[in-house]
């Protein structure tokens, strides 16, 4: 999941009851998008549902002022950089549209280039669950000179930032936890997750069916609609690599320019998705050991790599005898085998210096509390730590939840996970139990949808890092694959999730925005190096 370290991812054109319009600028399709199973038992004529969902496409926008209150920073630096914003109104079950409605928030920095006007991007960070309200001045300037020749549109997906909100009062900001060292901490965490999948059913029953990644892609047209657009261009991180697929999909013919950087298959999402990236983040790890044992003057983790691991177990070992105590007054924290895993997980999504620095100040800490000593952590673990066991008064972690949750159905028998934990323990000893663990999910009510395939083709410019720990090289490959028509650029040998525009890889960037300047694909698959 890009951001990991918040204080935080074609079908058959086959007939169905519900019908999309598309405005008067683009023909109408199939309505709740192709290959779906039906969202409800409901029967509707196809006429009587287009007819209702048109007054969404149809709208009017109000654009204004970003700032929401005296306290909305955003707002303000989104006010400075010139851009405007506005709630767009959708249903919240496209198969009932004269129901009840939700809002989705937006933003949009106007193409300044008029004469050379390309059209318009909409622009997702992943998560799932990020918001991207914030985001245009950063893609905008990431774009460079492009940058000037399109709209650019942020929108908090639904349920997340300043669209209609979801929270389930959980407290946690997270929702994956390691199962830690035996039986007895497994079955805690059975009953942790298990509480947390009440809350969210106690709380949104009635919300949690439409939380999904469909909906969001049918929220996508109608913001297309309703900007008068024929066809919009899309720029997508990690889980925002699924949403684009799911949306290339549903609405085949409504995309323009499509880059998916931190791709994953839609094969491979799902609430297990950490899984297939074990080997990766014990990679990415055993690499910075290496980092930091190169700085051992500055760290004293040990000289080589395998010293500094030791280390890193050595804490994990003591956190499973006893809880550490991190920080001291209103931000001390008990820290037990569950979180330690966690932590270091959190830290292992950039491979850059800084990052790298960061991660060995945590484990500081952390080895410092495994000696029983007073600790002070960094600004970035404090985050982390209340983000992770507070939740911070933030509705991330169930949010999150929700759409993974909601969108593919997870295994229901705790037996089949710690089945997995035990085997998984040989070969990835300190992330085989947290990407194994059970979670919410397998306490959700199924989903309503079948999950989204890949079966009309894509013209995408994909990205993908050889080493990337959260949407693995082997998924980008795979989604590669799977649209024939796509590019792929490789960036060899980094251990990073997300690259354009903020690696400051000048070979990824330069082609990505040569794409965007001029809609062409390379004419092959091409590889960067680090």
């Amino acid at each position: 999941m890009r951001r990991a370290s918040a204080a935080g991812l074609a079908l058959a054109a086959c007939a169905t009851a519900f019908s999309v319009p598309a405005t008067a600028a683009a023909s109408p399709t199939t309505g709740r998008g192709t290959n779906s199973a039906p969202a409800t038992t409901a029967t509707v004529t196809s006429t009587a549902t287009s007819a209702a969902l048109d007054r969404y496409y149809r709208q009017n926008l109000a654009w204004g002022s970003c700032v929401t209150g005296p306290d909305d920073t955003a707002g303000r630096e989104l006010d400075k950089a010139g851009a405007q914003c506005t709630d767009v109104t959708v249903p919240l079950d496209y198969a009932e549209p004269t129901g009840r409605t939700i809002t989705v928030a937006m933003s949009r920095l106007k193409a300044t280039d008029t004469r050379h006007r390309i059209g318009t991007m909409l622009l997702n960070f992943g998560g799932p669950g990020g918001p991207a309200v914030d985001a245009p001045p950063l893609v905008r300037k990431a774009l460079k000179n492009v940058g000037a020749r399109y709209d650019i549109i942020g929108f908090d997906p639904r349920f997340i930032g300043r669209s209609t909100p979801l929270d389930c009062g959980w407290p946690t900001g997270v929702l994956f936890r390691s199962a830690g060292p035996d039986r007895a901490g497994f079955d805690r965490q059975v009953a942790f997750q298990k509480s947390l999948a009440d809350k969210c059913r106690a709380t949104n029953a009635s919300v949690l069916p439409h939380v999904t990644t469909r909906n969001t892609a049918r929220d996508m047209d109608v913001i297309r609609g309703a900007l008068g657009e024929r066809k919009i261009s899309y720029l997508g991180y990690s889980y925002g690599t699924y949403l684009g697929a799911v949306y290339g999909q549903m609405f085949p013919g409504r995309y323009d320019r499509t880059v998916l950087d931190g791709a994953i298959s839609p094969q491979d999402y799902g609430p297990g998705l950490l899984r297939d990236a074990v080997a990766e983040n014990e990679k990415a790890l055993a690499d910075w050991a290496a980092w930091a044992a190169s700085r051992n003057s500055t760290y004293h983790f040990g000289r080589t790599r395998d010293q500094v691991l030791a280390t890193v177990d050595r804490v994990i070992e003591a956190a499973s005898r006893r809880p550490l105590t991190l920080g001291t007054g209103s931000d001390t924290y008990r820290v037990d085998a569950s979180h330690v895993p966690l932590l270091l997980f959190m830290m292992l999504s950039d491979d850059g210096d800084a990052s790298r620095a960061e991660l060995a100040t945590t484990v500081s800490v952390l080895s410092e509390a495994a000696k029983g000593k007073p600790t002070r952590p960094s600004p970035a673990l404090t985050a982390n730590l209340r983000h992770a066991l507070t939740g911070d008064n933030s509705p991330t972690g169930s949010v999150q939840a929700a759409i993974l949750c909601g969108d593919r159905a997870a295994p229901r028998n705790p037996e089949s996970y710690w089945r997995n934990i035990e085997r998984s323990r040989a070969a990835h000893p300190r992330f085989g139990p947290l990407t194994e663990n059970i979670t919410p999910c397998a306490f959700w009510d199924r989903p309503r949808e079948k999950p989204t395939q890949v079966r009309h083709d894509i013209p995408a410019l994909i990205v993908a890092a050889t080493g990337d720990p959260r949407t693995t090289y082997r998924s980008s490959l795979k989604l590669h694959g799977e649209l024939p028509s796509s590019r792929l650029i490789t960036l060899e040998g980094a251990n990073r999730h997300g690259i354009f525009g903020d690696y400051g890889n000048t070979c990824v960037d330069n082609r990505v925005i040569r794409y965007l300047a001029t809609g062409k694909l390379p004419t092959k698959d091409l590889t960067c190096a680090k």
